[in-house]
């Protein structure tokens, strides 16, 4: 790769994104109430650990390239609205646009990078984990059939 501003700025955007995830998944544990707290709460914290992670890797990507890290957060979503399924539609959201951050960032180093091209693969099977075990969160009992909005 002969010009890096762009990859460091999609990295850039992943980090901002990533940090985003580790706010967002800690107020959301802590906002959780009701009989189903427990495991509700650690699967939450976890994701705001694996966040912080992912931030990780992704700064250090930033570095190794000669870019600077974001200081910056990525979009807090906020809607106030703390039961449940408010929390898990908004988890669905981060991580869609996660998911997205990461195709942008495959988009640019397809070919010209294996390192990138293989973290950014990796990072994309697992926002789409994510995304599939909160969609079976959001389902009713029983239901097969993949929910949606």
């Amino acid at each position: 790769m002969t010009d890096n501003t762009k990859v460091i700025g999609s990295l850039n955007k992943i980090l901002e994104m990533e940090l985003a995830g580790v706010v967002i998944y800690t107020h959301y544990g802590l906002m959780v109430y009701g009989y189903n707290r427990i495991p509700i709460i650690s699967w939450l914290r976890g994701q705001a650990t694996e966040s912080l992670t992912h931030a990780n890797q992704a700064g250090e990507l930033i570095t190794n390239l000669g870019g600077h890290p974001s200081l910056a957060i990525g979009r807090l979503l906020e809607t106030h609205n703390h039961d449940i399924g408010n929390i898990l539609r908004e988890s669905l959201e981060h991580e869609t646009a996660s998911l997205n951050s990461y195709k942008e960032l495959l988009k640019l180093v397809q070919g010209e990078s294996v390192m990138l091209e293989e973290y950014a693969r990796q990072m994309i099977h697992t926002e789409e984990l994510h995304l599939g075990e909160v969609n079976k969160m959001l389902r009713n009992p029983g239901d097969v059939k993949p929910y949606s909005t």
